[in-house]
């Protein structure tokens, strides 16, 4: 057989030339638009759904969240397998379909699911969202901040993750073909309302009505706009929430 195939190329120059050609310029294109990467991403075509739901135990999460989404996902056409993790006070649920489905199309069947999994999971108990479009080998970048010797007395730790959340991490997510920015660390600017119940009680003040302060405090109303000198001075009302020390 392999002295069949010598004889064939001896006598058939002309055509093994043209072949060899040919093989080196399809091996020069396909090099050239090869994806390369340092670990490929060998991940199944998935999508996963995120549920947050920080007081509730494993027993709950599974039985209030994770179940009525793999119920609700089960159906979808091209799933090929559905897995869950539920720990505390979180939810992960991987929905697999086939290979030829693509990437959008499944995110469009379970973004339509989504809304009657919604439906179906009580009141607080979290709201079901679907993961950015990337896997755990996605992550091509890592960087962190730090403030040099001359202004280190300037920026505090609280600082440089407000700057990573509002100025750096929306600056990153423009970038093409990045679909999230993950931060952590530092220390996240937090409000903390500390109630006495005693003084609470003396002023006839229920923690409800502390609540309903709370969410209504810092509120913004649309208005209209007055003309001016060739100008819009746009009118909107705000609410603050005042204390009165007794």
């Amino acid at each position: 057989m392999i002295q069949k195939i010598i004889d064939l190329s001896i006598r058939n120059k002309g055509v093994i030339a043209l072949l060899m050609v040919g093989w080196i310029l399809g091996g020069i294109w396909a090099m050239k638009d090869l994806p390369l990467d340092a670990v490929p991403d060998i991940t199944n075509n998935q999508v996963q759904i995120i549920t947050v739901a920080p007081d509730l135990g494993t027993e709950e999460i599974e039985q209030f969240v994770s179940y009525p989404v793999e119920v609700n996902m089960a159906n979808l056409p091209g799933v090929e397998e559905i897995r869950s993790i539920s720990r505390f006070g979180l939810s992960v649920v991987t929905v697999v379909f086939e290979e030829d489905m693509g990437t959008y199309l499944p995110r469009q069947l379970v973004g339509e699911k989504l809304d009657e999994v919604k439906e179906q999971i009580p009141a607080g108990f979290g709201t079901p969202e679907m993961g950015p479009i990337t896997t755990g080998l996605g992550e091509v970048y890592q960087y962190f901040l730090e403030v040099d010797a001359d202004h280190a007395d300037q920026y505090s730790l609280t600082d440089l993750r407000e700057m990573q959340d509002w100025i750096i991490r929306r600056q990153m997510a423009m970038v093409p073909g990045v679909v999230e920015v993950n931060g952590f660390g530092g220390s996240v600017k937090q409000f903390e309302v500390k109630l006495d119940p005693a003084v609470i009680n003396a002023m006839g003040i229920t923690v409800s009505e502390v609540f309903e302060a709370l969410e209504k405090n810092n509120a913004n109303t649309g208005g209209a706009y007055i003309e001016k000198n060739h100008k819009a001075n746009f009118i909107r009302g705000k609410v603050y929430c005042v204390q009165q020390k007794r």
